[in-house]
């Protein structure tokens, strides 16, 4: 039996069609995790997961977009869902890293408010007092979002990043996503191919320099733990020195070079998190230390201190009202 050749159109049109159901999912999929709102960031102030659409309508976020571009300032804008893909522990300190933007960071995950900021733009005390006064008003993402902003933007100081006058806003819309709708349109296969692997590239590299800038910050922290076992000054033969400490010190000292290990071989910027576990880890451990030489009974194992991490693990907590804010416990 002989089969009637497909007309070209017909041909071109079932190519594409087939890529379009092939990689318009990937570009849909790709609208997840912090790497892709760090991406879209870069390209504008606000950014809305597909998966957070019910918290802040486009529209919403197009006009506080608008209001942070017109203000000329580095004020970036999440608004997340609470799943698996946005992590809360060290969340914007992981967006601020792979963003590799200087600025202020807001972010709105499920219905929790945070933010943070690089020093060199905005004190970070006037940040959290900021966001604590905010998180004591009972509305809605719209209304908490526009408040905050208003409030930040007269006293942030900066620029906002070049890469937002040729990109717009980054209200939801995956920039990779149009990236790999053109390709498809332009050149099909072949070209749907080349964008999806130019994409891929773009965000290793952007990945690469994001670990890098983190890597700074976390070699800084390494070297003070160091310095903090220097200080102890702990000799395992000293008088008085029992299998309990020397077990406590080694610990410490396990901690320290797992911590410049997994620093080490640290590829992306979430292998960062190991890291400071080890890191807090071995703090503890030096805590227990310190008690037993001291004939203090060992401390409880708690959250390590709010205002620095590099105080160790907290003994208690105290009540903290931030200006404007709610009076909060917090370990200290």
């Amino acid at each position: 039996m002989r089969t009637r050749p497909l007309a070209r159109p017909a041909v071109l049109g079932g190519l594409i069609l087939l890529l379009l159901l092939v990689l318009v999912p990937v570009a849909g999929a790709r609208a997840t995790g912090v790497s892709d709102a760090a991406a879209a960031l870069r390209q504008g102030p606000v950014y809305v997961d597909p998966g957070a659409a019910d918290q802040l309508s486009k529209a919403d976020a197009d006009a506080l977009a608008r209001k942070i571009e017109d203000a000329d300032k580095p004020l970036f804008v999440a608004v997340l869902p609470a799943n698996a893909e946005f992590p809360p522990q060290g969340l914007i300190d992981n967006l601020r890293a792979q963003t590799g933007a200087t600025g202020l960071y807001a972010v709105r995950l499920g219905d929790r408010f945070d933010a943070g900021v690089d020093p060199s733009v905005m004190s970070p005390a006037a940040v959290r007092n900021l966001a604590a006064s905010v998180r004591t008003q009972d509305v809605d993402a719209a209304a908490e979002l526009n408040a905050f902003v208003d409030q930040a933007l007269p006293a942030l100081r900066g620029s906002a990043p070049s890469s937002w006058d040729s990109a717009g806003s980054g209200s939801g819309v995956p920039v990779a996503g149009l990236a790999v709708l053109g390709g498809v349109v332009v050149a099909a296969g072949a070209g749907g191919y080349a964008v999806v692997r130019r994409n891929r590239l773009r965000k290793e590299a952007e990945e690469r320099a994001a670990l890098e800038k983190l890597r700074v910050v976390v070699d800084e922290d390494i070297t003070a733990f160091g310095e903090e076992l220097e200080r102890l000054d702990f000799h395992p033969a000293e008088a008085g020195a029992d299998d309990a400490m020397r077990g406590d010190y080694e610990h410490a000292l396990d901690s320290y070079d797992r911590a410049k290990s997994l620093m080490g071989s640290a590829a992306r910027p979430h292998d960062v998190r190991g890291v400071t576990e080890a890191l807090e880890d071995g703090r503890f451990s030096l805590a227990v230390l310190a008690a037993r030489r001291e004939h203090r009974p060992p401390p409880e194992r708690r959250a390590p201190c709010f205002f620095d991490p590099r105080h160790g693990p907290s003994t208690e907590d105290r009540v903290w009202t931030p200006a404007g804010g709610a009076a909060r416990e917090v370990p200290v």
